[in-house]
């Protein structure tokens, strides 16, 4: 890779070599990513990395792009490299204490923002936060709200908080150690989770991209994909308000179970107008509200 990547290139030559050499090992995006690893190598803006196509690359720059290049002719995702990830317009901090967030995740976040009064104060809880990027993403959205995101990894609680710092919401956001729902007294308005959901099978099928860098605890969701489900929505009942609403992303044949689990649990399911679906038409997000009256 080094004697490819030197600096004696100018910006245009190190993409055109890198994005050649990402093609060729049958890398999905590779000019793509050979521009967000060579931004990231030089410190610009892609605005600026425009204007300096035509510059020399700098040795250091050329010796660190030259190792993120590597990096991913190994099998690492960009956002990984970099430790950042875009998620509904704004970047997220990232590190192997967190899931790296999907587009598909987005699913949950429009889901819930189109069952609320963006205006009115509500309070909102994010199961197994990770990075964030769900609860921020949603007060950023809804300026009035305040929330709670909880995770068993104290790492990925320290990373939420500088995200939300960051991201010019930490003021109207907490974030604490919790095994799900075990340490919540409070009720909430809305509750929102991405839990772990991959089946043993879907476990043992995962790319090496993701079972290599992805945590865990972050998508193993258990023989059957349920385990977490059936963890967190016993204690949903105490902690929704009346008319509240909960939200999970599920995977893509587990919106019936996860239903008939919130509805033994009390909920109201709604079906079908409690669904939603990701941009590839996959069921991918499924809801129940809290009974105003005790059933």
């Amino acid at each position: 890779m080094g004697k490819l990547i030197t600096s004696r290139l100018s910006l245009r030559q190190t993409h055109t070599a890198a994005a050649r050499l990402l093609r060729e090992a049958r890398i999905a995006a590779p000019e793509l990513d050979a521009r967000l690893l060579l931004c990231h190598a030089t410190g610009l803006s892609h605005e600026a990395y425009v204007a300096a196509f035509n510059d020399a690359l700098a040795p250091a720059a050329a010796a660190q792009f030259g190792t993120y290049v590597e990096r991913r002719l190994a099998g690492e995702p960009v956002s990984r490299i970099i430790g950042v990830r875009e998620f509904y317009g704004r970047s997220f901090l990232i590190d192997a204490s967190t899931l790296d967030p999907r587009a598909d995740t987005e699913t949950l976040v429009e889901a819930a923002l189109g069952m609320v009064d963006r205006e009115a104060p509500l309070s909102i809880l994010d199961l197994g936060t990770g990075s964030g990027c769900i609860l921020i993403t949603l007060l950023a959205e809804l300026p009035q709200a305040n929330g709670v995101g909880l995770d068993a990894s104290l790492p990925a609680l320290e990373l939420a908080r500088a995200n939300a710092q960051i991201l010019g919401v930490g003021d109207r956001a907490a974030f604490l150690a919790s095994d799900w729902l075990d340490a919540v007294e409070a009720s909430f308005d809305v509750v929102v989770a991405n839990p772990p959901y991959l089946s043993a099978t879907d476990m043992a099928g995962l790319s090496p991209e993701v079972h290599g860098h992805d945590p865990r605890p972050a998508l193993d969701g258990g023989p059957d994909g349920l385990s977490a489900y059936r963890r967190i929505v016993p204690g949903l009942r105490k902690a929704l308000r009346p008319g509240g609403f909960a939200l999970f992303e599920i995977g893509a044949d587990q919106a019936e179970a996860v239903w008939r689990l919130l509805a033994e649990a009390g909920l109201d399911v709604g079906e079908q107008e409690h669904l939603w679906r990701d941009l590839g038409g996959r069921p991918r997000v499924v809801g129940a509200r809290s009974r105003v009256k005790a059933p």
